[in-house]
């Protein structure tokens, strides 16, 4: 059970980071698609560098050995960014097909975090 366990771990915690830093970084380089995605929020657009600064050191902070204490602020950061990615989304009326990312990444960032190892919690 342990051993499928940290399986699934990896699988999710994988596919959330790679998905979160690769729009984390697209974000901090402030890519062309991704401004305009953020100009119906109506969010300055030097928010979307943070936002994006923050996602790939938290990426970083999730997948480094030790540190965790660190880890339980990444996970909270990240299922803040992504559950207000959603409420924003609704709260602007933007209400499209790209407001399924954010909920999958934020179950993901609650799986991941659920199903991490022992040596990756706070004891």
């Amino acid at each position: 059970m342990e051993k499928r366990k940290s399986i699934w771990y990896w699988i999710i915690t994988i596919l959330l980071s790679f998905f979160i830093f690769s729009g984390g970084l697209m974000q901090a380089l402030q890519a062309k698609g991704v401004v305009e995605g953020f100009k119906p929020l109506g969010y300055p657009t030097y928010f979307i560098s943070i936002i994006g600064v923050w996602k790939v050191l938290g990426v970083i902070a999730i997948l480094v050995p030790k540190f965790p204490l660190l880890k339980e602020w990444a996970y909270a950061g990240l299922f803040f960014a992504m559950t207000g990615a959603v409420i924003s989304h609704l709260a602007s009326g933007d209400v499209k097909v790209q407001i399924i990312a954010p909920i999958v990444l934020a179950i993901f960032t609650v799986l991941s975090w659920w199903l991490r190892p022992a040596d990756r919690k706070i004891t």
